[in-house]
């Protein structure tokens, strides 16, 4: 409807020096849209941000807005941070009716609202950064990224509250599912288009091979026509007719334009996600065995995973999944040799070397070029995967322009600054390969490609992301790190882990119940104490009590806005949860006791 229009452009153009970026290009924002903003990197997808937030001047064309209009941005480049709290960096923005939001923010986001920024690593100041656009008033919110350097809990939760957040949304990211489960639209920058989809980016996939299935249709029907043309008018040319040798120049502009088409569609086509096969599991080759392992760092009496038991074999293709800080990175270091095992054995095949992604780019000089750190030794040539590739060549294979291989790493985007980094690594991986969150900063086109060409991978692969999707896309195991030391072992990628939870959640609420059931029979025969006895059989009833209560009160926390319009309930239900899961662990703790005394009665 009309009366919903917030923003909209008309026909407008952006230059950037001679490079048109877009032109003729026509937007409507409306109230409760939610966006997906995709396309390749350098397609426009920040410049049409930028000139929504009001930074970029337009070379031609009509921009409007609603008076008044409210925008807020996070973006890549965030704005720095006062050397304060992270609770004093949002003093700023905050009033009696929104400074709860503090506490729930940092709560989700596992921050401690009284730590100094300057003590937090840079992924926690990125979420410092998100909260601030989250706090900050807006009618419309451009987000870039914000799922990069979340956990899987905290990127559920932020899907969750965007979902129920009473705003207008536009979102770049890289993660297919957050995009899937909270976008009702999708404007996807095409060879200088802007398509819109009304269906939201869970159907992305389908309504793209949709229109370009059209556009191959059309381009075929051009060539028969094309090809009608030059054959009847070269036949006029031979006799000499002067309108058929116009005829003909026609049709050879017609094939020209159709060539140049063609590729384009062919450009296009590379997009569509590439159908994977995920290798089959070597049983009969490992490369590394833990047995009962348990590590912990010095100084410190938690074990930061324990009792781990686990055969790695050369074709694994393994998910490392878990909050931030359950382990996962200490795995990758145990089998790196990096850190000592303080309980257990580990043994690992002789000669064994992994080529490492590291997340933070460490491996990277910003002082070197795009061709010194693919060819160290110089050069134009360097071996990919057994054979030689010029370097130009290769480049091209990662979205970057071969024009630029002597640009410094220092002026390249992070995007960017990952896409090299995975050029190198791919370039020549070895036994196994690690990758430690490849997919922060990677626009959709290269996360597919890099899907397809860890799919063509003979080794071990070790991969660490909060990508569900891509998780899917790429492993056959998830070892899944929990937050008290233990490890399990999931079968098949993240929907077969989910599965497999959701499952065992199930089994234990029977065996639960089962338990329950059973015990009220054998209680008759137990020879406890009346006082035992009579508790032994009031335990049941009171845990299913509590259990019961505590499910009421997280369906009732599923309601985000419960923190906007009650958030004395909030705090009373939150605190009372508390008190019960408390409540639950003592009772069931105590209930087993009195099992085992029975048992034990029983037996002798």
């Amino acid at each position: 409807m009309a009366s919903d229009l917030l923003f909209s452009l008309r026909e407008v153009e952006i230059k950037f020096g001679k490079k048109v970026i877009f032109q003729d290009l026509n937007l409507n924002l409306h109230k409760g849209d939610m966006i997906a903003l995709v396309g390749k990197n350098g397609v426009g997808k920040t410049t049409l941000m930028k000139t929504i937030y009001g930074d970029q001047d337009l070379d031609a064309g009509e921009l409007w807005n609603y008076p008044g209009l409210k925008v807020g941005y996070f973006n890549q480049k965030f704005e720095k941070l006062d050397n304060k709290t992270i609770e004093e960096n949002f003093s700023d923005l905050l009033n009696e009716q929104n400074k709860h939001f503090v506490d729930i923010f940092c709560n989700k986001l596992n921050l401690d609202k009284l730590a100094n920024v300057e003590d937090l690593s840079g992924g926690q100041k990125r979420k410092v950064y998100l909260i601030r656009s989250l706090l900050k008033d807006s009618d419309v919110l451009l987000l870039d990224e914000p799922t990069n350097h979340l956990d899987l809990q905290c990127i559920e939760w932020l899907e969750s509250y965007l979902r129920n957040l009473n705003k207008t949304i536009i979102c770049v990211s890289h993660d297919r599912t957050f995009l899937s489960n909270f976008t009702n639209k999708v404007f996807w920058i095409d060879r200088g288009k802007l398509r819109v989809s009304p269906r939201g980016f869970k159907d992305f996939d389908k309504w793209s091979e949709e229109l370009l299935d059209q556009e191959y249709r059309e381009l075929r029907n051009r060539k028969q026509f094309v090809n009608i043309e030059l054959e009847w008018a070269n036949k006029g040319v031979k006799a000499r007719v002067k309108r058929n040798e116009k005829r003909l120049k026609r049709a050879k502009e017609l094939k020209a334009q159709l060539e140049k088409d063609e590729a384009s569609y062919r450009s296009a086509i590379k997009s569509l996600r590439p159908q994977v096969s995920k290798k089959s599991t070597d049983q009969s080759k490992f490369i590394a065995e833990l047995q009962e392992v348990f590590v912990k760092y010095p100084n410190q009496s938690e074990f930061v995973f324990k009792n781990l038991s686990i055969k790695i074999s050369k074709n694994d293709r393994i998910g490392l999944l878990g909050n931030n800080g359950s382990g996962k990175s200490t795995f990758l270091r145990t089998i790196l040799n990096e850190i000592k095992i303080s309980k257990g054995k580990i043994k690992l095949k002789k000669n064994l070397e992994f080529s490492y992604f590291d997340q933070m780019r460490n491996d990277l000089n910003g002082r070197k070029s795009i061709k010194d750190i693919l060819v160290p030794s110089g050069g134009d040539y360097l071996k990919v995967q057994g054979r030689d590739r010029h370097v130009c060549s290769y480049v091209k294979d990662f979205q970057f322009d071969p024009k630029n291989v002597n640009h410094t790493i220092q002026t390249l985007s992070g995007g960017e600054q990952n896409r090299l980094l995975l050029a190198k690594v791919l370039a020549n991986p070895k036994t196994g390969l690690i990758l430690d969150e490849p997919t922060n900063d990677l626009d959709l086109e290269t996360l597919d490609l890099l899907t397809e060409m860890l799919s063509n991978y003979n080794g071990t692969l070790l991969i660490v992301s909060h990508d569900r999707d891509f998780l899917d896309q790429t492993v056959n195991k998830i070892l899944h790190f929990k937050e008290d030391g233990n490890v399990s072992l999931f079968f098949g990628g993240y929907s077969d882990f989910l599965k497999s939870e959701n499952q065992q959640v199930t089994k234990n609420k029977e065996t639960k119940k089962s338990h329950s059931e059973n015990n009220k029979v054998k209680s008759s025969k137990a020879k406890l104490s009346y006082k035992f006895q009579y508790e032994l059989e009031q335990l049941p009833n009171q845990i299913k009590n509590i259990q019961q209560e505590l499910e009421d009160i997280k369906n009732e926390l599923k309601d985000t806005n419960l923190y906007l319009e009650n958030y004395e309930r909030y705090q009373e239900i939150t605190s009372k949860m508390e008190v019960l899961n408390s409540d639950l662990n003592t009772k069931e703790n105590r209930w087993y006791e009195l099992i085992k005394m029975e048992e034990d009665l029983v037996s002798n």
